[in-house]
């Protein structure tokens, strides 16, 4: 009989963030290797596509309490779940998920592995007590730092609340299997933190190839994205705190009158703010744009002649936005800021892949401006680094080699 692989994860298809596609493909692949796989997560919650909706049938089960799809073969539980915006709606509704993914994760049998990805930290608490029960090995996959990562967010307020969170940490750290880590920088944080740190392993996250590559014209909504000659600057994904939106808003006003569009693509909890702000300073050359399907996705990727990536100072260190890799994937360069001994300055450093600045606390607006004007003046510099991000991505990074990196890593796991 094949070996069985549960994920535990609050994100999955047809959920259209980054996380969920990892496990997509990552799903895929164990299945493809010869796992049995099932997927334990919500019901598409966090950015929902209308397309990837259409697409998925959802099969109501016990009255609405859960829901069943396939995901290319693999059977996928979804347990009903929305975006609230009040805090306390939020947490009535991840308590609820937490309840009812127990219940069922109970009911699936014959368990070789349980992986779970952060967030949420108290996804890890459910899956370790289902693995303890099934006799199953437990693989934590730290995409980011919790708890610091609201700590550095500076929305943790109770001590007595931190203290908890620190001690499910050490508990999930030592009755954890194995804990992969996506970059050196977190093996290093994450280390200390354990009495046997050899249990940490490093798998990088990916891009799929297939869907993200090198498009010469790419066909995309002229309503959204007009044809003309500015240069094209581009964000798309999570509208969030783990971005400063600060530079964005100096640079674009002091760009006004050049020929440089800024288009950002996406939702989360930081739009409104930034809607604002263009409003305030009439940005017309700023384009705040809804999300698009994943589909769609390589298309507008391809549009831009740079991308840009500015870290918040406080969180830079608890996260690598996986967009790095499909910006690469399409031959094109990024404009980065965040500092040195992180994991997005380290991932780029030495790869003339990326224009860094690092966010010393001082105004970097002035940096980005010379900056737009080198490449106003000469374009083919994008070019180059463009190249240089495609070959780097083909080489260490690409979806077959990083999600065989998982296979080798959950059968060498199976078999100890």
């Amino acid at each position: 009989m094949n070996k069985k692989i549960l994920i535990h994860s609050i994100v999955f298809a047809p959920d259209a963030v980054s996380t969920a596609y990892l496990y997509n493909d990552i799903a895929y692949n164990l299945k493809k290797n010869g796992f049995d796989v099932e997927v334990l997560s919500t019901t598409p919650h966090y950015n929902q596509v209308k397309e990837n909706l259409d697409q998925t049938k959802f099969d109501k089960k016990a009255g609405g309490l859960y829901y069943i799809s396939y995901y290319k073969g693999i059977k996928v539980y979804h347990i009903p779940q929305k975006k609230y915006n009040s805090v306390f709606l939020r947490g009535i509704g991840m308590i609820y998920w937490h309840i009812v993914s127990f219940i069922l994760g109970l009911r699936i049998k014959n368990v070789d592995v349980i992986i779970s990805p952060s967030p949420p930290l108290t996804i890890a608490l459910v899956s370790i007590i289902l693995a303890k029960l099934k006799k199953s090995k437990f693989i934590y996959n730290v995409q980011e730092i919790y708890p610091d990562f609201f700590v550095n967010q500076g929305k943790m307020k109770s001590n007595f609340v931190l203290n908890q969170l620190k001690k499910l940490e050490k508990f999930v750290y030592k009755h954890s299997d194995s804990l992969i880590t996506i970059d050196q920088n977190f093996k290093n944080t994450l280390a200390p933190r354990m009495k046997n740190p050899e249990k940490i392993e490093i798998i990088a996250n990916f891009v799929d190839t297939e869907l993200y590559y090198p498009i010469e014209k790419p066909l995309v909504n002229k309503e959204l994205f007009p044809d003309n000659e500015d240069l094209k600057v581009m964000y798309a994904g999570n509208i969030g705190f783990a971005q400063d939106w600060e530079p964005l808003i100096e640079i674009a006003r002091r760009t006004k009158d050049s020929k440089v569009s800024y288009f950002i693509i996406g939702d989360g909890a930081c739009r409104d703010w930034l809607k604002d702000e263009i409003e305030k300073y009439d940005l017309k050359n700023v384009h705040l744009i809804d999300y698009q399907s994943r589909e769609s996705i390589p298309q507008i990727v391809n549009y831009a002649d740079l991308h840009f990536i500015f870290m918040n100072k406080k969180l830079e260190n608890d996260g690598l936005p996986s967009k790095v890799y499909t910006i690469m994937a399409c031959k094109k360069p990024l404009l980065v800021i965040s500092n040195k001994n992180t994991p997005l300055y380290d991932l780029l450093d030495n790869t003339n892949a990326a224009f860094l600045i690092e966010n010393k606390g001082n105004d970097v607006s002035k940096d980005l401006f010379n900056i737009f004007d080198d490449i106003l003046n000469d374009k083919s510099i994008l070019k180059e680094m463009g190249n240089k991000g495609y070959e780097i991505v083909n080489k260490y990074y690409t979806k077959e080699k990083v999600t065989e990196k998982y296979f080798k890593h959950i059968s060498k796991l199976i078999n100890d």
